[in-house]
């Protein structure tokens, strides 16, 4: 579930709170989390705003989401969550740059560019693709887009409610393929994704979009760290496993939700809820997390099981959900899911064997840099018809890296990425 979740450009990592606010904080705590004091708490890792924008006014609109998101990322300090980063997600970008020529439209991206990496924000300007009257055209100027800028990132929808949509996969390997050799290092692959059965206000990139009229925001966490602590406590018993992690998330969950609502009514702004996700980053490992129920490899018989319990327990939370609300294995942002990446210990098809009773797909795969669009599509393809199959949201972000071929390490030269080993396309 990028689900970057954010780059080394557009994730805004926070300070600690000082002396002063830390005692702020506590005294903000519900009696339910005071009671839970010194056990793992996660982090919000995105707030996201979704705007309708207006490309006549898009600066004092963008202002006016970047007051909310302050405001919003103040509230969950003072109630003891540290932020990770404020994002805006468009309409899909086609709608504000139509009537411009193709240069024109790049030059205005990359002037929303320049104004997200000046104000800090992480920018989604949604899909390319999404609907049958969509000029094929613009996944080509989403590529160049991408290719050209920091902070923006997009997808291409390959599969809706109408079924799987076969030009879709292949538009989004074009845009793959064409990001690998014109990216600076191959980066922007991890600034698109390709989505299926994705509904809209997902907090999480690259897939977030809306198709409504904005003034709406979402919440998504890093919470790999809960995760692990509950399984911590019940290895191998999956029926006390999964309580353990209910019991362990629903009173942040409910934290998150009581929080949302009181910026809703200070600030105007409709909470759309909170994707519960537990994404990892780097040592926060969701794959040791569910090694601590296994007792054994990230890929082990068992993994699939604990894939399942997370969701479940997920999925049980009283709170209002959106986006994925499943289980992120992205490969290269969690640190230890690159190591058993590098050992062999899972593959692609693990982790599609796992989407089946979790999400969300396939995400940070590294892939040799000859890679055909025949084969990105392929892959695509797959993700497509297993989310189309069982009506849930799944996405494909890949990786391929211009000049790596299989047998070598990545080298991504990115602080939330690890690079792990290229393995043989099967």
């Amino acid at each position: 579930m990028n689900m970057n979740i954010g780059n080394n450009s557009n994730r805004s990592h926070r300070a600690l709170l000082g002396a002063a606010g830390l005692m702020l904080s506590l005294l903000c705590i519900s009696p339910r989390l005071a009671r839970a004091e010194g056990k793992e708490r996660p982090k919000i890792r995105a707030i996201t705003a979704f705007v309708h924008l207006d490309r006549a006014h898009y600066e004092e609109e963008i202002a006016g989401a970047l007051r909310m998101l302050r405001q919003a990322e103040s509230d969950f300090e003072k109630a003891g969550y540290e932020v990770e980063s404020i994002r805006i997600t468009t309409q899909p970008f086609t709608e504000y740059t139509r009537g411009l020529s193709r240069g024109a439209a790049l030059d205005f991206l990359r002037k929303y560019d320049t104004l997200a990496q000046r104000e800090s924000f992480a920018a989604s300007i949604g899909p390319a693709l999404m609907n049958g009257s969509d000029d094929p055209a613009a996944a080509q100027l989403l590529a160049e887009a991408l290719s050209q800028t920091k902070m923006l990132e997009g997808s291409i929808i390959v599969a809706d409610g109408s079924g799987i949509r076969w030009d879709r996969v292949v538009a989004a390997a074009r845009v793959v393929r064409y990001l690998t050799d014109h990216s600076p290092g191959s980066l922007g692959t991890f600034n698109f994704a390709a989505t299926a059965m994705l509904a809209p206000y997902t907090p999480f990139y690259p897939g977030s979009y809306h198709t409504g009229e904005g003034r709406r925001f979402a919440i998504g966490w890093e919470a790999a760290n809960v995760v692990a602590e509950a399984f911590a406590a019940a290895p191998g018993n999956a029926a006390l496993a999964e309580k353990k992690l209910h019991d362990a998330l629903a009173p942040h969950a409910v934290e998150v939700e009581k929080v949302s609502r009181q910026i809703e009514k200070e600030t105007g702004w409709t909470y759309m809820g909170l994707d519960a996700t537990p994404v990892p980053m780097g040592d926060v490992s969701i794959g040791d997390a569910i090694e601590k129920y296994t007792g054994a490899r990230f890929g082990s018989s068992g993994t699939l099981t604990a894939a399942s319990i997370i969701t479940q327990a997920i999925k049980s939370l009283p709170v209002k959900h959106v986006g994925y609300s499943g289980l992120m294995l992205p490969v290269m942002e969690d640190k230890l899911l690159a190591r058993r990446w590098s050992e062999g210990a899972y593959t692609m098809d693990s982790l599609l064997a796992y989407s089946a009773v979790c999400g969300t797909g396939l995400d940070t795969i590294p892939l040799p840099g000859d890679v055909s669009e025949e084969q990105l599509a392929r892959i695509i393809g797959d993700v497509a018809s297993l989310a189309h199959k069982w009506n849930k949201p799944l996405t494909a972000r890949l990786q391929p890296v211009k000049g790596k071929r299989a047998g070598e390490q990545t080298a991504f030269d990115d602080p939330y990425l690890f690079n792990t080993l290229i393995r043989p396309l099967p």
